[in-house]
């Protein structure tokens, strides 16, 4: 079913217009770096906990994880939990408070600069800012995958017009109006998320007879598990697959732990910490950030396990089979041919509003790590120069490079795409990222080691071992002859589970053996400050 109505139009307009006013009240607030960069550092905490969970849920999670949970169940539940205590929890009162303080101390307005001012390092922010211009279009585009699906199979539209479509639209705000913009449209877009899954949740159990009848009917599909996925662990869509089996090692090692432990070292997100006037904003936006994460990747992944149930009722197939094999269309699928017109209507403003405001925070993001930390701090040294106008142009490039991507990655790739990005900011980030808040020991040669081994251990890994991405890749056959150079388990687990323990081991020993920090700079780093008017970054634009 297609839907194209004149209410349609009405309603995408007036979706439109709005965020475009944000977007412009974000341009006019806008007048210096740091509002650029961290929205002044007097962010709402309302609008911070919303602005997180929409950057943090995308299509990603929706259309993505929701295919997955439609292809092989419930047990990617999990990573929900994972998305509460680490993405929420712990990152907000442990990770947050120390992030804010030290931004505030340091005067830095980006994670990369974060780090490197902590450890005095250019090269830290230099080629921190790489990584995010290289690797971060890999998810932007699964993000664009995922609206331009729905937009192709809800709307019949073109999906390379679609991509096209929603890059351009996102682009408008993000490059004008900087972070202040981007967090304004979040929350009007998160709001959107909110009542959208909630709305999904209700209608969904309702055309399935209820809560406990669809739960029951999913259970009893067992059977009906294709021999394929029998045979690599998939045991249905209410159980966790068989322990140690392929299908396992990658709900949990890549989906669960990848996603799950790799939210902490998100750099569009860890830069949300330093936008707050103080600590105890963040302990009220915890209050907020948890119920959302809930209903948006609790919601999605339930629906997208229950389809099989409406699928196998109307059409007698299952999800997988449904959505011709391409996980990435479940959702998409099973929106419109279930739900009623209206709220195929409002559900793909809803959709909208998780593509754009994970892709502002991701353009803005990649924009800054070229602008700022790789052309100012890393190229430049320091001057200050046009940093704003190269930033703008860098957020323009990464959107080509996202466009591009999502033109040319296969089907069935968006969680497979965020799960990899995630995996690798741990392995990268988040040693150096943790040492730097919590251990004043913690040296400039320890962090650099750490980076670089997490870094280039997981790119190994994920091009000479894990069977998936090494296959597709080919390097391994072409220099070895064999698709993967290790066999048996190590082939399903993920680079995470071995890169992230060896860059934290290589960060402490390497730590213990050299020389720390100047104590003056440790006492900047850590004391308490209550100051909120460190602008020592500030120009007129």
């Amino acid at each position: 079913m297609a839907v194209s109505t004149p209410i349609l139009g009405i309603a995408v307009l007036i979706y439109l217009m709005v965020i475009f006013y944000l977007g412009w009240l974000g341009y006019k607030q806008t007048k210096s770096t740091e509002d650029f960069m961290v929205a002044g550092r007097k962010v709402n905490p309302l609008v911070l906990a919303v602005s997180y969970g929409a950057t943090f849920i995308s299509t990603s999670a929706i259309v993505g994880f929701g295919g997955y949970a439609g292809a092989f169940g419930m047990g990617v539940l999990w990573l929900v939990f994972m998305n509460i205590f680490v993405g929420i929890f712990l990152a907000f009162v442990l990770f947050g408070k120390r992030t804010r303080r030290l931004g505030v101390n340091l005067g830095a307005v980006t994670f990369p600069e974060l780090i490197g001012r902590r450890f005095q390092s250019r090269f830290i922010q230099g080629f921190s800012g790489i990584l995010i211009t290289v690797f971060m279009p890999l998810y932007a585009g699964s993000v664009l995958i995922g609206g331009a699906r729905f937009m192709e199979t809800a709307l019949n539209i073109d999906y390379n017009s679609a991509v096209l479509i929603l890059a351009v639209i996102v682009a408008a705000y993000v490059i004008t109006g900087g972070l202040i913009a981007v967090m304004y449209t979040d929350a009007l877009q998160g709001a959107l998320m909110f009542v959208g899954m909630g709305i999904l949740l209700v209608l969904t159990y309702i055309k399935l007879g209820g809560v406990v009848e669809s739960h029951q009917a999913l259970t009893n599909m067992a059977h009906l598990v294709p021999a394929n996925l029998a045979a690599v662990g998939h045991t249905g869509w209410t159980s966790m697959p068989v322990f140690g089996s392929p299908t396992w090692w990658t709900l949990v090692s890549t989906i669960i732990l990848g996603v799950g432990v790799g939210v902490l070292a998100q750099p569009q997100l860890a830069v949300r910490f330093m936008t707050v006037k103080d600590t105890r904003s963040l302990n009220r936006a915890v209050l907020s950030g948890g119920p959302f994460i809930l209903m948006m990747a609790g919601v999605a992944y339930v629906v997208g396990a229950l389809s099989n149930v409406h699928f196998l009722a109307t059409r007698g197939v299952i999800s997988l089979d449904a959505a011709g094999g391409n996980i990435d269309k479940i959702i998409p699928e099973y929106i419109s041919s279930a739900m009623p017109d209206y709220f195929v209507i409002f559900f793909l403003l809803t959709l909208l509003a998780a593509a754009m405001s994970t892709l502002s925070s991701q353009f803005h993001t990649m924009g800054t790590a070229i602008g700022h930390d790789l052309y100012r701090e890393f190229l430049m040294k320091g001057k200050i120069g046009k940093t704003v106008t190269v930033t703008k142009l860098g957020i323009a490039v990464t959107i080509v490079m996202s466009v591009v991507l999502a033109y040319i990655l296969p089907f069935s790739v968006i969680a497979r795409a965020t799960a990899i990005f995630f995996g690798l900011c741990a392995a990268a980030f988040l040693p150096m990222y943790t040492g730097a808040l919590f251990w004043k020991r913690m040296t400039k040669e320890g962090a650099i080691a750490s980076l670089l081994i997490g870094t280039f251990t997981s790119l190994f890994w994920l091009t000479f071992v894990h069977a998936k991405e090494a296959s597709a890749l080919g390097i391994s056959k072409m220099l070895f002859g064999v698709d993967t150079i290790l066999t048996g388990t190590w082939t399903v687990v993920d680079p995470i589970l071995i890169a992230t323990p060896l860059a934290f081991l290589t960060a402490i020993i390497v730590s213990l053996m050299t020389v720390p920090s100047p104590q003056e700079h440790i006492d900047l780093c850590f004391k308490n400050s209550a100051i909120n008017e460190m602008h020592s970054n500030t120009v007129e634009l």
